[in-house]
């Protein structure tokens, strides 16, 4: 059998816990009821393990348990936030404001509204993939309904000044929504001290399931309003319709509390791993950081080789890492990132980039084998195009 190549692709999706995977078998077999069955016991458990799962959530971002919504994901959080935004303040205005960087669940959405007649303002990011906060000052309006701006970045992993742009939205009485699905559970996460109206989460980022998410919701100071994207039954507050996955919910949860228990741990553990990636690629000349070397996520890297050929970089690679050249989300079109190109890279260093997505379950012994063939195959990749040039 052929040994698999070491995963480093983090930033897309994780393994399941063994934890949490634990925690999550009794409610597909035992304690299978519906949770919005509340007239006997099996439903009764299942609304038990709901309320649990949502308790967590809220306190690992210091918000109450009524403001957790669960959703399908990230995606979907983010479409319920800005489309149900756009759609219970409309009287108000119909300026939406975000930044060139989001992830293409933000900016579909932004798009879509645009050809029902919003208006979208999309700021620029420096160098560093960090947005520049008087820019966004300068653009706020009266008629501004809703800004959203991710907590970190899903390819080059740089974390954005949410408690600065809550602090500003509030002023301003504007609703600020943040996808924080690359960072709940390693990076601190505060509501109530960042000001923040509206927050999409995902479990599978964390080590959790696939196919569920949540959206935070503020009730007060002030109450926001959304109007429900998905219609029948009137679950979750009427916001959100739909039987509750039970065993998804109860894995998100348990996910969240492993994370949030083990973050200073194992931020410094990935920390530690990225910088040691980091070093051993720096002895080749003709390569590049992207994003803000340090005001990152712990285990993201995101790199440009110079003198290289994107597509055959990925190639050289595969057979001993599992890396990807952006978002998994767009991963299969073949078009250089948005993100990079909102840098000011060029075409063809966005198309030679890597992204490393360092996780729980990898070591330094793994890093040291990724580096070393990483930088062979840079090497030859050059070494070969200057013999065909």
């Amino acid at each position: 059998m052929l040994k698999r190549p070491i995963y480093l692709d983090c930033n897309a999706t994780t393994p399941l816990d063994e934890r949490v995977l634990k925690t999550m078998l009794p409610y597909f077999t035992e304690h299978f009821g519906n949770p919005a069955s509340v007239t006997h016991q099996y439903g009764w458990e299942a609304e038990a393990a709901v309320k649990k799962a949502r308790e967590i959530l809220a306190t690992g971002i210091n918000a109450t348990p009524e403001e957790i919504i669960f959703t399908s994901g990230a995606t979907e959080a983010n479409n319920l936030a800005i489309k149900g935004v756009a759609e219970a303040y409309f009287n108000k205005g119909k300026h939406i404001i975000t930044i060139a960087t989001e992830h293409n669940a933000v900016l579909d959405p932004c798009a879509y509204l645009q050809n029902l007649g919003f208006e979208v303002t999309y700021l620029p990011v420096n160098t560093d993939g960090i947005i520049e906060l008087t820019s966004l000052e300068t653009v706020l309006r009266e008629d501004t309904i809703l800004v959203s701006v991710m907590a970190a970045n899903n390819e080059i992993g740089v974390l954005q000044p949410l408690a600065q742009i809550g602090e500003m939205c509030k002023e301003n009485s504007i609703i600020f929504h943040t996808d924080a699905a690359q960072a709940i559970g390693k990076i601190p996460l505060d509501v109530q001290a960042m000001n923040i109206d509206l927050m999409s989460l995902t479990a599978h980022k964390i080590y959790g399931p696939k196919g569920i998410g949540a959206i935070y919701v503020r009730r007060r100071h002030p109450r926001v309003k959304l109007a429900s994207q998905i219609h029948g039954g009137g679950h979750e507050r009427g916001m959100r319709s739909g039987t509750l996955c039970t065993p998804q919910i109860v894995g998100f949860g348990k996910a969240v509390e492993v994370a949030l228990s083990e973050m200073e741990s194992e931020a410094k553990q990935l920390t530690s791993l990225r910088e040691r990636l980091w070093e051993k690629l720096q002895t080749l000349e003709n390569i590049f950081i992207n994003g803000h070397p340090t005001h990152r996520l712990p285990g993201n890297l995101n790199i440009s080789v110079g003198g290289v050929d994107g597509q055959a970089l990925l190639l050289g690679l595969q057979s001993v890492m599992a890396v990807s050249s952006g978002s998994a989300c767009t991963s299969a079109k073949v078009a250089p990132s948005h993100v990079l190109q909102a840098l000011g890279r060029s075409e063809k260093l966005a198309y030679a980039s890597v992204r490393f997505g360092i996780g729980r379950f990898n070591t330094a012994e793994e890093i040291d084998m990724v580096a070393e063939q990483a930088i062979a195959t840079i090497k030859s990749l050059r070494q070969a195009s200057r013999i065909q040039g």
